[in-house]
């Protein structure tokens, strides 16, 4: 008997923030950003996100330039340092829960997000799950660089992505269960034999409104001091 597939849009998903966002102010306060605009263009960024319009090239130029010629395991020991104390303590309660009980029941589960794959690694594996896929880019000389490798998996990339990644497990699934926020993962939705909302934008909720899907309301654990 096959089991269905869990899969996850990871940013105010599985989190209540953008880790590209947390990423970004963390590489400010480490120095590695001294332009003390680059987070007022991040946020611009993120609003054309918010609105289905972000032009990903554009948006990957601008968050690894700081990055570059930065030796690739340095980086990867600030994104493990990020990670751990920035982007998982924002893990909303519901999914903390889910991944749990998922676990429990040895069922597949798979982070796809359109930020860079070099963070959702890490941030799958802090979290426990262990399949995911971010947007590659090149690290052939030893850094990472604003070169996409492959397909980009944001908006119809996703399904793209997804597919080829079913093709090489070699396994079957009895359905696609899959859980966002965004109206950019509109054709995730369309192609999943379930969709879940959580949280989901205003865009979405409204695109939704004659959809047979699930609307979710998550929230982070209340800090008892």
């Amino acid at each position: 008997m096959t089991s269905p597939l869990y899969v996850f849009d990871l940013d105010e998903t599985l989190i209540a923030a953008d880790s590209g966002v947390l990423w970004n102010q963390f590489m400010l306060e480490k120095g590695l950003v001294t332009d003390p605009a680059f987070l007022q263009q991040d946020a611009y960024l993120m609003q054309q996100y918010a609105q289905g319009e972000l032009d990903i090239d554009e948006y990957l130029a601008f968050c690894l330039a700081p990055l570059e010629g930065l030796p690739k395991h340095q980086v990867d020991e600030w994104v493990a340092e990020c990670v751990a104390t920035r982007i998982a303590p924002e893990q909303f309660l519901q999914a903390k829960q889910l991944i749990s009980e998922l676990k429990q029941q040895d069922i597949d589960m798979l982070i796809i997000s359109a930020t860079v794959s070099f963070i959702v690694h890490a941030v799958a594996k802090q979290l426990g799950i262990e399949h995911s896929l971010g947007i590659d880019v090149d690290s052939t000389q030893g850094s990472y660089r604003a070169d996409i490798v492959g397909v980009p998996s944001y908006r119809e990339g996703k399904v793209v992505r997804l597919q080829q990644w079913l093709e090489a497990q070699g396994k079957t699934y009895s359905s696609v269960y899959f859980y966002t926020d965004s109206v950019n993962d509109v054709p995730m939705c369309e192609y999943a034999d379930q969709a879940f909302l959580v949280n989901p934008c205003p865009r979405l909720q409204q695109y939704a409104q004659d959809k047979p899907w699930h609307h979710l309301a998550w929230h982070k654990p209340i800090n008892v001091e």
